[in-house]
């Protein structure tokens, strides 16, 4: 694939078009920044078609850029901050062929929702080499907090997430969360819960801690399952009382994913979103001891990893949609420096690992396993997304009209994933190793090149912030 440079006029030629709703062998025309049209491949009316950059995909996918609705970049936690900033971490994900990311906003206990906004778009604002989005974190619910919520949606911050996890940092109880989404019953967000019996939690921390359990993989340990489950079936029946739609982000466990599957089975508004490292990783990466017994913090998130058995009920919601969304929680911490403040004590190593640069490729892999289909494999990943947050038909696909967020998709490339080849600013990488086929080597966001062929031509700054509707799932 050649290209000269331009950003009036693309075609892209010879590629099969993937989407969420079909796969056909068209060419793709963009003018400026939008899709203007698409055409059978060989047909008169793509014939015609001139262009000041031309892109011959034959033999690729040509499929929308990713959507990763779950990234925290520069988040601070447990006295430090996540590795990359939104200039490495967009960076990053462009070259994994994601092209828009909804970062979460966080409200400090104390202040105002729109405080905590205005220090997201202070970090964001001219550094993102993709589009990005946001999302709030509600860490104080009071009464100027839910009123700030309407003015938020009315501004295009549409979803709002709390956290029944987190004791004294995030932490809201069940009547802080009612009253919520009973504000967004009637404001139209969409609110997004982390579902773990925190407080319970804590007291299974303190016990392991004082019976000298402190390595890593008690970190998984005494973040139970049913404890999953049990906060998971909490959050839907608040939901059911107030009316309101119910979004379940990284869902982990079988035990939460049938409580997800429960509600929707009575036609719940209710929504599940996993994640790359539950459906790739487990327990077996957590209990990794290495040299000095420590290898498994680089594996602490939460939800936690789980038993590999947990694999095949994620991957079933996944092809049947109890669960919709494959999103990543990417929040990486260097193992050097970052994860090494919990030795001795796993409930200070900071939660979360790197992954918005593996995400479209580990996805293509299960598509090669046959786990989901390759429209599944767009659906979960760049249509739904978009749909859910407000986004589509603007994201998530291919369409006159919508943004030229394109990826020229080599369905045959082989590659080992390596902390000494990824673009993600951390040490480490979680899939350290691991043999994947497929991989974007051209990479288009509104219709300019951020990757062309395998080189990085994008820059800080060309990232657009995007206001969001309310989602299309809100019945």
């Amino acid at each position: 694939m050649t290209a000269v440079r331009s950003h009036q006029r693309t075609v892209i030629r010879n590629g099969l078009v993937v989407t969420a709703a079909e796969e056909v062998h068209a060419d793709v025309l963009i003018e400026g920044e939008r899709v203007a049209a698409l055409a059978a491949t060989g047909s008169g009316a793509a014939r015609a078609w001139t262009a000041d950059t031309e892109y011959d995909a034959a033999g690729h996918y040509v499929i929308p850029g990713g959507v990763d609705a779950h990234t925290h970049m520069e988040l601070p936690f447990g006295g430090t901050a996540a590795s990359d900033t939104f200039e490495t971490g967009t960076r990053a994900a462009a070259w994994g062929g994601t092209t828009t990311i909804v970062d979460f906003a966080v409200q400090s206990v104390g202040r105002s929702l729109r405080d905590g906004l205005d220090r997201w778009h202070a970090k964001a604002e001219g550094n993102c080499a993709i589009d990005y989005a946001f999302h709030m974190i509600m860490s104080d619910v009071t009464e100027d907090s839910l009123k700030e919520m309407d003015l938020l949606v009315e501004e295009g911050v549409t979803s709002f997430k709390l956290f029944m996890a987190y004791p004294g940092v995030f932490y809201s109880d069940d009547g802080r969360i009612l009253r919520a989404m009973q504000r967004s019953a009637v404001n139209g967000g969409l609110i997004m819960i982390h579902a773990e019996n925190g407080i319970a939690i804590d007291v299974l921390v303190q016990q392991a801690l004082a019976e000298g359990r402190t390595s890593p993989r008690h970190h998984g340990e005494v973040r139970r399952e049913l404890l999953e489950a049990e906060a998971t079936h909490r959050a839907i029946q608040l939901a059911r009382v107030a009316g309101a739609p119910l979004y379940v982000v990284h869902v982990s466990a079988e035990q939460a994913v049938a409580e997800i599957a429960t509600a929707r089975d009575l036609g719940l508004n209710v929504f599940g979103e996993t994640c790359p490292q539950y459906l790739f990783l487990s327990t077996d990466n957590l209990a990794e001891a290495g040299a000095d017994g420590f290898e498994g913090a680089k594996y602490v998130c939460s939800t936690p990893l789980r038993p590999r058995e947990h694999q095949t009920a994620l991957w079933r919601a996944l092809r049947t949609n109890d669960l919709s969304v494959v999103s990543t929680d990417h929040c990486p911490f260097c193992f050097a420096g970052q994860k090494e403040l919990g030795r001795g004590d796993f409930s200070k190593i900071p939660n979360g690992l790197p992954g918005v640069e593996n995400r479209m490729d580990l996805l293509h892999q299960a598509v090669l396993d046959g786990h989901i289909s390759r429209r599944r494999w767009i659906e979960l990943a760049c249509a739904t997304p978009a749909r859910m947050f407000g986004l589509y038909p603007r994201k998530g696909t291919i369409a006159p009209g919508a943004d030229a967020d394109i990826v020229i998709f080599d369905p045959h490339e082989r590659y080992t994933m390596s902390a000494a080849t990824h673009h993600m600013n951390v040490d480490y990488s979680a899939y350290e190793g691991r043999q994947v086929t497929g991989r974007a080597r051209t990479v288009l966001s509104r219709g300019s090149a951020v990757i062309e062929q395998g080189e990085y031509r994008g820059r800080p700054g060309h990232g657009a912030y995007l206001p969001r509707g309310t989602s299309q799932y809100l019945i």
